[in-house]
């Protein structure tokens, strides 16, 4: 802006004298020597003084204040290249001070600015209507400042050249927070994250991610676990890294469990040979990875007593994330997990959400089951019993029994056992026959922590006689 000199004048506007220079007092017009200014206003002394116009042939412009020849004090630029305007102070021909930067992209900035950069203290509202409020820097974003995003979140802490960098605390439209330290953009260094599902997670983070999060569910206990029948057990639960090191760092996950019985069992364990599922009952077979399908059991409510049915996900398996949609076998009526109080729904108060009777919140990487029970089967699962002669011969039990407390009904008799009319009916399966079963712990945090649940873990259980031996067939 210094180049508006008041040097070599080419042409004489109205008010000059006789040898071409231009006004020196009042009001005036003068083109310079280049032809690329021209100034119309007050002058003093042959300078331009007081309040004036100065205009670019290129359509750029200034109007405002002009001391001893120089923009200086309020005035108001347009700059015709980029279409920017700001209104404000002025010093030597440059945004200096306070002002309101305007931009043709769109946005604007009202704040300290030194030599047309941001410098100091100012708001900002870019393009996107995303607003930050805080210290800067050469025109960066660059000290202590706050942020509004354009999908809602908000950031208040530490900036370094227009990146998050420091100490800062992050507000998601979820519900989600981050406290702790920043780099490049992203989470680095010691953090704490409160996920909208109630995970909590503190402790080192790297390029965005925890260092310590679980990869994977690991019930504890024997490869097999042996259960006598119509007992109950405890399961103990730990989430584990990739380095089998538990994830201490973590609280909240929501765990679920359910069962299944092994689809086509085998004699050395069992007197079923297989559950005939009636069509109505939607049984879909579930890969486990002991190499069997299971189809899905109920456990028995260890508070109400009666069977409560939790299956599993249709494809579950060891290395596969939590599937999409509600892919649960539905043998009897279940929704525990899709009523208020879902696991990963807040309540009013914000607190703690409850966990229904199948489910458990991790603490410090572990959860427990206990006073797991297995139920009798489902209606619409019938027992069909081995046909062995020779184990017929042998057995001491009534015709139709399968062991302690539980009774094949007639229809499943062998059919050499058939009742006559008026035969007593066989009392009703209490508790599940011995044989194999699986425990199946599923990820339900909801929505799940960082996007990923984690693999469902498995857990072979093995039912015996009362007697805590297991059933008479052999291999």
């Amino acid at each position: 802006m210094a180049a508006a000199s008041q040097r070599s004048p080419t042409s004489r506007p109205q008010r000059r004298d006789s040898q071409g220079r231009p006004p020196q007092d009042g009001y005036g017009v003068y083109t310079y020597p280049n032809s690329f200014f021209r100034y119309e206003g007050e002058w003093r002394g042959g300078k331009t003084h007081g309040r004036g116009k100065l205009l670019f042939k290129d359509g750029s412009y200034y109007e405002g204040e002009f001391v001893d020849g120089e923009i200086v004090g309020e005035g108001c630029r347009l700059w015709a290249s980029s279409g920017n305007t700001y209104s404000g102070q002025f010093v030597l021909g440059e945004p200096q001070g306070h002002g309101v930067m305007k931009y043709k992209a769109g946005g604007r900035y009202e704040g300290e600015l030194s030599r047309g950069l941001r410098e100091g203290h100012g708001c900002l509202v870019d393009q996107d209507g995303q607003v930050y409020q805080g210290s800067f820097h050469n025109n960066r974003r660059h000290g202590r400042g706050q942020m509004a995003f354009q999908n809602g979140d908000k950031y208040d802490g530490d900036w370094v050249r227009d990146q998050r960098q420091g100490h800062g605390v992050l507000w998601c439209t979820d519900g989600s927070t981050y406290e702790g330290q920043w780099h490049s953009n992203v989470f680095s260094g010691l953090g704490t994250m409160v996920h909208c599902s109630g995970v909590v997670y503190h402790g080192m983070w790297i390029n965005g991610h925890p260092v310590a999060q679980a990869t994977r569910t690991v019930i504890l206990g024997p490869e097999v676990m042996d259960v006598a029948h119509s007992s109950s057990f405890t399961l103990r639960v730990e989430l584990q890294q990739d380095n089998g090191e538990v994830a201490e760092s973590e609280d909240g996950r929501v765990l679920k469990i359910s069962a299944g019985v092994r689809y086509v069992q085998l004699p050395a364990y069992s007197e079923v040979s297989f559950f005939k599922v009636d069509e109505g009952s939607q049984a879909v077979p579930i890969q486990t990875p002991f190499g069997f399908e299971c189809i899905a059991y109920p456990l028995s409510s260890p508070t109400s007593g009666g069977p409560e049915l939790s299956a599993a996900p249709e494809n579950a398996s060891t290395n596969s994330p939590l599937p999409q949609g509600d892919l649960e076998v539905t043998m009897v009526s279940n929704v525990l997990c899709d009523q208020e109080d879902t696991p990963g729904s807040l309540s009013a108060g914000g607190g703690m959400p409850r966990c229904p009777e199948d489910c458990r919140r991790v603490e410090r990487g572990r959860a427990q089951f206990t006073d797991v029970c297995l139920g009798p089967p489902p209606p619409g699962y019938q027992p069909i019993p081995f046909l062995d002669s020779k184990q017929e011969k042998a057995s001491s039990r009534p015709r139709g029994s399968l062991g302690p407390g539980v009774t094949t009904p007639t229809v499943h008799d062998p059919p050499a056992g058939s009742r006559p009319d008026g035969a007593a009916k066989a009392e009703p399966v209490t508790a599940a026959f011995p044989g194999e079963y699986v425990i199946l712990l599923r990820d339900v945090t909801n929505p799940p922590f960082l996007g990923r649940a984690l693999p469902t873990a498995f857990k072979h259980l093995r039912v015996s006689k009362g007697d805590g031996t297991a059933a008479p067939h052999s291999r």
